[in-house]
């Protein structure tokens, strides 16, 4: 029942935006990961906190990269190189790896 509690909770009528009270909703957001809006009693939106966003779009990614790295294992003729093997062979260490910098993809 908590679920069904909390879900209940984070409804919020579209009225509320129309009446001025965006900042407020905006402000759970603190303490809430997402936000419900309804229009004529109708899920219409849902609004979610950064943090839930980076969350679900993280899930995303690896779901992604997993369902590639599937692909790769299923087309591989099956030789493979080890990761250490291969840092040698590229002249790597692991200390150089530790102080990369992630990446910016666009």
């Amino acid at each position: 029942m908590p679920y069904a509690a909390s879900i209940l909770n984070s409804l919020v009528p579209i009225t509320q935006f129309n009446r001025g009270q965006a900042s407020r909703i905006f402000d759970r957001l603190h303490t809430e990961s997402q936000l419900v809006v309804l229009k004529n009693n109708q899920p219409a939106a849902v609004i979610l906190s950064p943090e839930e966003y980076e969350r679900l779009s993280e899930i995303e990614e690896n779901y992604l990269l997993l369902l590639e790295a599937g692909k790769r294992l299923a087309a591989s003729s099956g030789h493979t190189i080890s990761e250490s093997d291969l840092m040698k062979e590229l002249g790597i260490t692991e200390e150089e790896l530790e102080a990369a910098e992630e990446p910016v993809i666009e």
